[in-house]
């Protein structure tokens, strides 16, 4: 696989390059429900984990592409929308659960913190070779981590390190497994977008 950067503007996440429309607030709030149904169908899948209240997800994947290809705005509001709906009670956070209480709701402020990372780096160039997508998913997966596993061990009664071994150790392969999806999907979608431009 090439690292070489697409020949797009500098400053562009792949939403941007929609065609302009003229109404650009509504193509901006179809994005930001998109983008939050679309981690609230990937949390449907769920495979628990032995020993941990936390489930393997499709939605920490779902949340960075999210954030990478609609920009630190978009998707900071995509997946505040997401956690809203989810805490109003809607039944799309982790296998079909809903509220603010659970023990895995501090990853959804994980994935709320990094979607806004990972779309300012993406806005930066983060999303379009091989090396810098994988940089941006390691970070958003670090982030959702940082603020995953201390509520964790807060919400549980855990201690720091039942809650890295519940919370962080089991789900390190399956991370590495999407980083590298998105490192051959987004440096991909920059390739084509920039043979058409």
């Amino acid at each position: 696989m090439s690292t070489a950067a697409a020949p797009v503007r500098t400053g562009a996440v792949l939403a941007d390059l929609l065609p302009a429309v003229r109404h650009r607030y509504a193509v901006d709030t179809a994005l930001v429900v998109g983008g939050a149904a679309l981690t609230g169908i990937a949390a449907q899948i769920a495979v628990p984990i032995p020993g941990s209240p936390v489930p393997v997800t499709g939605q920490t994947f779902a949340a960075l592409l999210v954030g990478t290809a609609l920009g630190a705005r978009r998707g900071f509001l995509s997946l505040a929308l997401y956690a809203l709906v989810g805490m109003a009670g809607i039944p799309w956070f982790a296998g079909g659960s809903s509220g603010a209480g659970g023990a895995s709701f501090g990853y959804v402020l994980g994935m709320l913190l990094a979607a806004t990372v990972v779309g300012d780096l993406a806005r930066r160039g983060g999303d379009r070779s091989v090396l810098r997508t994988a940089g941006t998913m390691v970070l958003g997966s670090a982030i959702i981590y940082a603020v995953g596993v201390p509520y964790l061990a807060l919400s549980t009664g855990m201690s720091a390190s039942a809650a890295i071994a519940a919370g962080l150790v089991p789900f390190l392969l399956g991370d590495a497994l999407k980083a590298a999806l998105a490192m051959g999907a987004l440096p991909a979608a920059w390739k084509l977008v920039g043979r058409r431009g």
